[in-house]
């Protein structure tokens, strides 16, 4: 990677992904494009440019202007917002996916795209769930994100284009707002803590789910970017993951730094059944052995970060 076109740019992964690539590789050396613009750090701290992903011909006009190798394709709908609007959903999931692909093989471009566990569904192991596996999910975002891996390993076979990919679990962050994930609950539970000193879980307790620390997911994605790819057997679509938890757990860790921290839940049906047709924790050895995966962060270190990095935001404020 040396020039980066970055799509969704100001999403959860891309507002922490962007500014790691500027320190890494420069800051006119990263384009962030996003249907919005916000006066914030990915806005106005580099090459920004306005993209609906669904106009295929800007994407292409965008690449070619900042004479970009290298396509980070993150636009989507999440999983919990994809299940209220199906047909947007695939409308925006797929045809950005097609329309960032295509620029890809028409300028030679090396490509990444995020899949997640929601590509699993409940007919996959849930325990230690293999690299390869039956994959039938049950969700509008797991259907886009099963037919992304495919499509991603058809333009590598069919075309030659350096396709590559990760199977995301839950990510946990300071920096971003939650976005309409089945996840969000592991994200609001560390910004309600520090605020209100008291949650109340959308998922139910003991739903146990795989979960990474933001900083080890943009490690992830550089460290497969940089990758031999005469040593990737799988490109696409890679298992990684840092933990398996249930709602409980953030609560007894967190507890060890705000005791009087409370845990409530009012499940939400519709994204219960959603976390009930994910696995308990994934098998990720595809990726250490192919490219070295590995993480830094476990529940209690991510823990202790995310609330003094919250606690100093909201002071700030």
């Amino acid at each position: 990677m040396k020039r980066i076109l970055i799509t969704g740019a100001l999403g959860q992964i891309g507002s922490e992904l962007v500014a790691q690539l500027r320190k890494e590789y420069g800051t006119d050396h990263v384009v962030a494009t996003d249907i919005r613009r916000t006066e914030n750090e990915v806005g106005i701290g580099g090459p920004f440019e306005l993209l609906d992903v669904l106009d295929g011909k800007k994407m292409v006009e965008i690449a070619k202007k900042y004479q970009v190798d290298t396509i980070i394709h993150l636009a989507a709908l999440l999983s919990a917002t994809a299940e209220k609007n199906p047909l947007l959903a695939w409308n925006i999931n797929m045809g950005g996916l097609v329309n960032a692909l295509e620029v890809a093989r028409e300028l030679q471009l090396q490509f990444f795209t995020p899949s997640s566990i929601g590509a699993f569904g409940p007919s996959t192991p849930k325990d230690n769930t293999p690299q390869d596996t039956i994959q039938r999910p049950n969700t509008m975002y797991g259907v886009n994100k099963v037919a992304g891996e495919l499509l991603c390993d058809y333009y590598f076979q069919k075309f030659g284009v350096d396709t590559r990919g990760l199977r995301f679990p839950g990510l946990i962050s300071y920096v971003t707002p939650p976005g309409g994930g089945t996840t969000d609950y592991a994200v609001e539970i560390y910004y309600e803590a520090v605020k209100r000193k008291k949650y109340t879980s959308f998922i139910d307790k003991g739903t146990y789910m795989d979960m990474m620390y933001m900083p080890d997911a943009i490690r992830a994605i550089i460290q497969l970017m940089e990758a031999d790819p005469t040593k990737l057997i799988h490109r696409n679509a890679f298992n990684v993951t840092a933990m398996s938890v249930a709602p409980e757990h953030f609560e007894a860790e967190i507890q060890k730094h705000i005791p009087e921290f409370v845990l409530e839940y009012d499940v939400d049906p519709a994204r219960q059944r959603i976390a009930e047709s994910w696995p308990n924790s994934i098998d990720t050895t595809a990726a250490k052995q192919e490219w070295g995966f590995h993480t830094e962060y476990d529940l209690s270190k991510m823990t202790k970060d995310m609330l003094e990095k919250l606690q100093a935001k909201y002071m700030k404020n």
